[in-house]
């Protein structure tokens, strides 16, 4: 039961430290365009971006698959069941 909480944990620490990541490089994009004359970071802020909200994505995708299984999810967000009388 340890080992499985664990790993529940590093899988949500690990995109988290992502998106902690992503948000500095968000930071350092806007940062470096106003102290600097060589124009803004393109490259450095979509990237960022991308490393915040992919991560943040996931954790979202963590949990409400976590609170399917244990039904504490509005019915908007239950799957519907098949039917069975096909």
């Amino acid at each position: 039961m340890i080992v499985q909480k664990v790993i529940a944990l590093l899988i949500m620490v690990i995109p988290a430290a992502i998106a902690m990541f992503g948000i500095k490089l968000i930071r350092d994009a806007f940062f470096y365009s106003i102290s600097s004359t060589t124009g803004f970071l393109w490259a450095k802020l979509i990237l960022g971006i991308l490393c915040f909200v992919i991560p943040v994505l996931f954790i979202a995708g963590f949990i409400l698959h976590h609170d399917r299984k244990k039904n504490r999810v509005q019915p908007r967000f239950m799957v519907p069941e098949p039917d069975e009388d096909e």
